[in-house]
């Protein structure tokens, strides 16, 4: 499909108006909303729930034949077969304990797919009060700057994102890389790939992922010039979306960083 078919860029209109038409809300009840504890140990406030059945109301409307696909709202915990030829993937908020306990770094985070791959994605910033957006022949936008992954001599001053294995068996990977450089674990796995497509961070490693945290962010970081190596096998293009799937474990950032950093994870 060309970039400026009518199609993929009417999607791109509409999902950038359903993120920031939610920002307002996320900001009024940011760090004062209710949260409960989900089957997965994960937390959900009443607004994740909000902003998900808003952006899937706006999306259906405009474009009924698409998959919407929210970890939020969907019904059943069996996978679901991605069929359509474009689809979204929504994290209402990506570091909802940041967000309830009033930590300002969390996001919104839609994806929008055609064929399985990832075309373009929105992250709105909310500590920063910026939309990050962008695709592949789309360009890469940190608000209304230009911007692109970095791909500077890394050395031991390097920043890092990355959250301890959840897995112990990966905590020998934990060691590696700290003493190689500085990490930041941000508690939000959809920003550390955000940032290190906007040249914030040097590059992202991480092993607790799901897909929906990482969708829009895999567009923004391929669209700034990066790239995305999976450490437990190919996960785009997304053939079902799963609330049980397993958790992805993956490193990006520009090629140097990428080279260096899977010759540290290698066994």
């Amino acid at each position: 499909m060309s970039m400026s078919s009518p199609e993929l860029l009417s999607r791109i209109a509409a999902g950038k108006a359903a993120v920031l038409a939610r920002t307002e809300l996320l900001h009024a009840e940011f760090g004062r909303a209710q949260s409960n504890w989900k089957h997965d140990g994960t937390r959900v406030t009443p607004v994740d729930i909000a902003i998900s059945e808003a952006i899937v109301r706006e999306l259906t409307a405009k474009f009924p034949d698409d998959q919407i696909l929210s970890e939020e709202l969907t019904l059943t915990d069996k996978p679901i077969p991605v069929t359509a030829r474009f689809a979204w993937v929504l994290d209402p908020i990506d570091g909802t304990n940041n967000y309830a306990q009033g930590i300002p770094n969390c996001a919104i985070s839609l994806a929008l797919l055609e064929n399985g791959l990832p075309v373009y994605g929105f992250v709105y910033d909310m500590g920063r009060r910026v939309l990050i957006q962008g695709g592949s022949g789309f360009g890469l936008f940190d608000g209304e700057r230009p911007a692109h992954v970095k791909e500077a001599k890394l050395d031991k001053d390097s920043l890092i994102g990355f959250h301890s294995p959840f897995d112990r068996k990966f905590a020998h990977h934990a060691q590696r890389i700290v003493e190689n450089y500085k990490i930041r674990a941000l508690g939000t796995s959809t920003l550390h790939l955000a940032y290190v497509a906007v040249g914030i961070l040097d590059g992202t490693i991480d092993h607790n992922v799901k897909i929906w945290d990482i969708a829009a962010a895999v567009a923004l970081c391929l669209a700034g010039g990066g790239e995305v190596y999976y450490l437990n096998g190919e996960q785009f293009p997304m053939r079902q979306f799963d609330l049980k799937m397993a958790r992805i474990q993956y490193v990006a950032g520009g090629k140097n960083f990428c080279d260096r950093a899977r010759e540290l994870l290698h066994d």
